[in-house]
């Protein structure tokens, strides 16, 4: 009976429990409820006001966008300014309109400081630039910058903001420097656009054609590319070598190195093969000297035509432009040549000129910066021309282009070494040939031998023009009268040609001796014109003949009469 009062006892404790934690559970759902209920009051509030700010910025958008429609008034940017007033500004006294954030702009020929608009960020604003303007006069877009203006050119970087210009007028002025160029990268010499508005300059001009030769490094040729003309190497060695790489003695012994060389003779013999075997000559020794395992120099291959400019003052320009820039180059102790190719064509003697008289004033710029090179050990300058006769007496006079080394057509020695340059064992010769001289080189040497001595040879069949001189004399020349290191290697790629097509056509595959001689035959007698009388009386003066050329006739129309 004990027993069954007690299960009765524990089972209403239990129920009491039970129904105590379903209370607690009844009143933590009712809580749960209500906090629910206040989330969603609150989340349709949130939504509520997100709506009526999507609106708002919806309303706002196109209220801005139509301050961007058209008409719009444009200025330049001057300056920004991106800040905001402090109370250190205040206690100094300071206005909003010197803090905050303000343009100030070139607007119809004034100076004007206008605010912007939301629309744009002053951080993308940059001096230099054109904005839009709304009717409240605030800035709402930027059209970026304009490139245009007069051609000017730095004379000296001040600092970050302002930059010293030689005018177009030989005047000298400060000018602003635009937000598109970064005063770091500004040299003394760089071409810039001037925006004569702003007092700004505003963009980098390219190099010129001029300008960029300086960038032209030392030339793969060496004088073992050259055939024929030894001797005439041994005088460039002699004249630029020895002053470059041993500067100190020629001091010691109070001799003045060459400022200039003049390469003066007939065209196609080599010239430009030279001046550029010098420029890679000077850079190895000088490499070598230094203990550098790179050589470095630099070659300005400048062709005289195409430095004329019909502007006045353009060219003369170009030639500063050339030397200044050979002297920064120099200045590092690099080995420049400046190589002036068809020098008769910028530098004749003043006062022939027909049409004008450009050379009256192209020549002294020559002349005053060739007199610039004095203090210079690097720069070399080369002149080349087949007329030297029209070159300006004062270009030529000693202490300019004071060493002149005359570039004669090859003789016969001469022409087996050029041959032999263009003719070598890499190339397909005729087995029939090789098989008879015994071996591959043999059998070039033969070829080579062959075609010279036909060249070379007072047979008839090997005359070329006939010439009546003044004195009533009559004269005949031969093909190697004229021959040139280009007519040479003409002859060599006929000669090839011809043997490609030999082998297309079904023959022996290979260089002929009868390839040369053809090749050699129509280079020379399938010419439509006779060499020029000036070409004609150089050929006369090597054979020590001074007569005047009365007139000219070619073999093939003599021997047709």
């Amino acid at each position: 009976m004990s027993e069954n009062n007690e299960q009765r006892n524990v089972s209403q404790q239990d129920y009491d429990r039970m129904l105590r934690q379903l209370n607690i559970a009844n009143d933590n759902r009712r809580n749960m409820d209500r906090q629910l209920r206040v989330a969603g009051e609150r989340n349709q509030k949130l939504v509520n006001a997100l709506t009526k700010t999507k609106n708002e910025m919806e309303h706002l958008r196109l209220a801005l966008s139509q301050d961007v429609a058209p008409p719009l008034n444009s200025a330049l940017v001057i300056s920004v300014q991106d800040g905001a007033i402090t109370y250190q500004d205040l206690a100094e006294g300071k206005t909003p309109a010197e803090v905050e954030e303000h343009l100030d702009v070139l607007l119809g020929g004034r100076l004007v400081r206008i605010t912007a608009s939301p629309l744009l960020s002053l951080s993308k604003v940059k001096p230099g630039m054109t904005v839009l303007l709304n009717e409240n006069t605030q800035a709402v877009l930027s059209l970026g910058f304009e490139g245009y203006g007069d051609v000017v050119t730095i004379r000296e970087v001040l600092d970050t903001e302002h930059v010293v210009v030689d005018m177009p007028n030989q005047l000298k002025a400060v000018a602003r420097i635009s937000g598109a160029l970064d005063a770091d990268t500004l040299t003394t010499g760089d071409s810039v656009t001037y925006d004569s508005r702003l007092q700004m300059v505003t963009s980098l001009v390219p190099s010129t054609d001029a300008q960029e030769l300086v960038l032209e490094e030392v030339p793969d040729i060496t004088y073992s590319n050259i055939g024929g003309l030894s001797s005439q190497i041994a005088l460039m060695r002699d004249a630029v070598e020895l002053p470059f790489l041993h500067p100190e003695v020629y001091r010691e012994h109070e001799l003045t190195p060459p400022k200039g060389i003049l390469l003066y003779g007939p065209p196609g013999n080599g010239k430009t093969l030279i001046a550029k075997a010098v420029a890679n000559s000077l850079a190895t020794r000088a490499a070598e000297l230094s203990g550098k395992s790179k050589k470095t120099g630099y070659f300005l291959n400048i062709k005289g035509p195409e430095l004329l400019d019909k502007y006045v003052g353009e060219t003369e320009r170009q030639i500063r432009d050339i030397f200044s820039a050979a002297r920064e180059k120099a200045q590092a102790g690099n080995p420049v040549v400046v190589f002036f190719d068809e020098m008769e064509s910028l530098f004749r003697t003043r006062g022939t000129g027909r049409s004008s008289d450009v050379e009256t004033t192209i020549v002294p710029q020559l002349l005053a910066e060739i007199d610039g090179v004095e203090s210079l050990d690097n720069v070399i300058v080369i002149g080349a021309t087949n007329r030297e006769d029209m070159i300006d007496p004062a270009v030529l006079r000693p202490g300019r282009l004071d060493v002149k080394i005359r570039i004669n057509r090859p003789d016969r020695k001469g022409a087996t070494e050029i041959f032999a340059l263009y003719l070598t064992e890499g190339l397909p010769i005729n087995d029939e040939e090789v098989t008879r001289a015994g071996s591959k080189q043999a059998a070039i040497e033969t070829m080579i031998e062959t075609v010279v001595e036909a060249l070379f040879s007072a047979d008839p069949k090997n005359r070329y023009i006939r010439v009546n001189l003044e004195n009533g004399v009559s004269r005949w020349l031969t093909r190697g009268d004229f021959l040139s290191g280009a007519v040479v290697r003409n002859i060599v790629d006929h000669a090839k040609k011809q043997a490609i097509k030999s082998f297309l056509a079904g023959r022996a595959k290979g260089i002929t001796t009868q390839h040369l001689l053809e090749a050699a035959r129509v280079e020379f007698e399938d010419q439509v014109e006779v060499p020029q009388i000036s070409e004609i009386e150089d050929v006369l003066s090597t054979l020590n003949v001074r007569q005047r050329v009365i007139n000219v006739a070619p073999a093939k129309a003599v021997s047709e009469v």
